[in-house]
């Protein structure tokens, strides 16, 4: 079995790579259903990674149904791909296309999670919602931090619908935005870039503790929209 696994560029989404190479030797047939991957230590100096970094690509393999693992014994390719198991490539999205897309697909459902949020939520998850935008004030604009700190936010809201469902799926997606984003270091840093991102936060958290799911809608709408155009997408969102 020869294997084409290369070092990875260095960066805050090792993990996201290493799983990706593995999951490209699964798709191109030079991983077979039942093979057994190279040792932890042995994928770690062939990615020119740590072992922390090879175990949390191997967990995300597992959890996405391309690999099992046993005590002892180590990680072998599924028998066949689970397909009630949602992954989105990640190579692929370094097209701008498919970015676009999954951008795309991320308004759709935060539009209408915010409008749920502002019938549906609590006090406490009010108080959540505050909590990760004084925390995202704190972070450099642009940052991994500030990055971190705008996914959690995005999350309080979600889990404000009250909708289990929405939260997973609506995560998922927002990671891969994430990720996609971090490496392409496209995020411009700006303190007017800053205040603006804040201001749009803000717009929306106001609309949810009011209680407005219109108003929520189109806060959550509008960011988006600005959203994209931070990150090179301008046009392509729809108001």
């Amino acid at each position: 079995m020869t294997l084409k696994l290369d070092k990875v560029n260095r960066g805050p989404h090792l993990s996201t790579l290493v799983a990706s190479s593995i999951s490209r030797e699964i798709a191109q047939g030079r991983l077979r259903p039942g093979d057994q991957l190279p040792t932890e230590q042995q994928l770690a100096q062939t990615f020119g990674v740590s072992r922390n970094v090879v175990r949390e690509a191997i967990a995300r393999l597992r959890s996405e149904g391309r690999i099992w693992s046993q005590q002892g014994r180590g990680a072998f390719v599924a028998d066949q791909p689970n397909a009630t198991v949602l992954t989105i490539d990640y190579e692929a999205l370094q097209q701008a296309n498919a970015f676009q897309s999954l951008f795309e697909l991320r308004g759709i459902l935060e539009v209408e999670a915010a409008a749920l949020a502002a019938k549906r939520r609590t006090r406490d998850d009010l108080t959540a919602m505050k909590d990760a935008l004084v925390t995202m004030r704190d972070a450099p604009y642009g940052s991994v931090m500030w990055l971190k700190t705008d996914l959690e936010f995005h999350k309080t809201v979600a889990a404000a619908t009250g909708n289990v469902y929405m939260v997973q799926f609506l995560m998922f997606v927002s990671e891969r935005v994430r990720e996609s984003i971090l490496a392409s270091g496209n995020q411009q840093r700006s303190e007017d870039l800053a205040a603006v991102t804040l201001g749009e936060h803000q717009r929306i958290l106001d609309a949810i503790e009011a209680g407005d799911g219109d108003e929520a809608r189109d806060a959550m709408r509008a960011h988006l929209h600005g959203a994209a155009s931070r990150v090179g997408l301008a046009g392509e969102q729809s108001e």
